[in-house]
C-alpha cells in the first residue's frame, strides 16, 4: 500500500510539474516602459534562433498576439524590437522500485521469488528555455528580458498550445512592476 501511494504521489508531481513554465524577467530600471507603444521583430536575431522555422513562426505569432493584447501595435518603425533565442536539453528520469520487499510492492502475501526484485522505469523529457528580448529600437539597447523554462511537447497537436503557454507566462512579467 505504501508503494502504491508513493507511486501515485510521484506521478502527480510529474504531471503537475510538466505543465508549469518557470519564468523570470530582468529589465533596465532607468527606462520608462510606458513610452513604448509599437513593436517589430528583430529579423537578424530571430534568424539565428536554434529552433525550426515552423516553431519560430508559432513563437512569433504567440508573442505578437500577447503584445497586441497588451495594447501594442505592430509597426515597420517600432519603438521596441522583439528578439528570441532558445535552448533545449534532454532529461532522463529513472524510477527504481523494489517489489516484494517486506510488505512493499503490489499484491498480498509473501513471495520468495519476488524477494528483492526491482522494477526500473526510464522516461525522457525535453526541457526548453525561451528567451524574449525587448530592445529599444532607437538606442539599440536591451531594456527587458523574459525567460521561460519548462518541458517541450513533441506532439504536433500540443506544440502550439505549449508555445502559447510559454509566451503568455513570460509576457505576464511585462511591463515590469517598477515598484519591486
Amino acid at each position: 500500500m505504501k508503494q502504491y501511494i508513493l507511486t501515485i504521489t510521484i506521478l502527480l508531481l510529474t504531471i503537475t510539474s510538466c505543465d508549469s513554465v518557470r519564468v523570470a524577467a530582468d529589465y533596465d530600471r532607468s527606462v520608462n516602459f510606458s513610452s513604448y507603444k509599437t513593436f517589430g521583430f528583430f529579423k537578424e536575431g530571430i534568424d539565428k534562433a536554434k529552433v525550426s522555422d515552423l516553431d519560430k513562426r508559432r513563437i512569433l505569432r504567440a508573442i505578437e498576439s500577447e503584445l497586441i493584447a497588451k495594447g501594442f501595435t505592430k509597426s515597420k518603425t517600432p519603438d521596441l524590437l522583439v528578439n528570441i533565442f532558445t535552448k533545449e536539453q534532454q532529461e532522463v528520469n529513472v524510477y527504481n522500485q523494489n517489489i516484494g520487499m517486506f510488505g512493499w510492492g503490489w499484491g498480498w502475501g509473501w513471495n520468495p521469488l519476488m524477494m528483492g526484485a526491482n522494477q526500473v522505469n526510464v522516461s525522457t523529457t525535453t526541457n526548453g528555455t525561451l528567451f524574449i528580448d525587448l530592445i529599444d529600437a532607437k538606442n539599440k539597447e536591451l531594456v527587458w528580458q523574459g525567460v521561460g523554462e519548462g518541458y517541450l511537447s513533441t506532439r504536433i497537436d500540443k506544440k502550439e498550445e505549449r508555445i502559447k503557454k510559454f509566451t503568455s507566462s513570460i509576457l505576464t512579467k511585462y511591463p515590469p512592476d517598477v515598484n519591486d
